[in-house]
């Protein structure tokens, strides 16, 4: 599979971009991101936009590749819904238009657990999110996927994390254990993606518990 990958400098993204260049069935990987992930690995290639809103529709240097995992997001704390609109909605709807949506091409969308798809709840980020998810299923992909994750395990050897993850690394082992439905680690969500790329799934929405399902198939 040739996969793009965004968000390649936040948590999720590094993440997932590790694993995929590490599993055997990914052949090729483009980060698009608004600066260098920092990594080197003959399977991978940078593709440097500071500005996702000023891609073209559709843009050749995205052609060609079977998935897009959209790991791209930001806090939506300090920010007016407004704002946060235009950085999770608009991007997201913007980059995906310049995929060329096809069905040949899968996409996975990372949300996060209680986004809301009735778009009606009281948490701003839960209903942009939610909007997010319900317009992008409307494009003409092979298969659009809304990744609700939870708590995550970072995978080895990542560096963008927030600060706090250093005093919290030694709970991982703690959170599995008291809460199991709401924990994945890296490498399930990442092996996950691809599976659900590759084959698809029953769900558009996927939750903690179907990652759990997906990495047993």
């Amino acid at each position: 599979m040739k996969i793009i990958i965004t968000g390649t400098t936040g948590m999720i993204g590094e993440g997932v971009l590790i694993e995929c260049l590490a599993h055997p069935s990914v052949t090729e990987v483009l980060s698009v991101s608004r600066k260098s992930p920092g990594i080197s690995h003959p399977k991978l290639t940078e593709y440097i936009v500071p500005n996702f809103l000023t891609l073209p529709e559709p843009d050749e240097k995205l052609m060609g590749y079977d998935a897009c995992f959209f790991c791209a997001g930001v806090t939506s704390v300090g920010k007016s819904e407004e704002v946060y609109r235009k950085i999770i909605y608009d991007t997201t709807l913007h980059f995906a238009s310049a995929l060329n949506p096809n069905p040949a091409m899968s996409f996975v969308y990372v949300s996060g657990a209680g986004t809301d798809s009735s778009e009606k709840g009281r948490l701003k980020w839960a209903r942009v999110k939610g909007k997010t998810e319900s317009d992008l299923m409307r494009l003409p992909f092979k298969q659009t996927f809304g990744y609700r994750i939870g708590i995550v395990e970072p995978a080895a050897g990542q560096v963008h994390l927030m600060k706090y993850f250093s005093y919290i690394s030694w709970l991982y082992p703690v959170f599995k254990f008291l809460f199991p439905s709401r924990y994945n680690t890296m490498k399930e969500v990442a092996h996950s993606m691809i599976y659900v790329a590759q084959y698809g799934y029953e769900k558009n929405v996927i939750e903690v518990k179907d990652i759990h399902k997906i990495i047993l198939e």
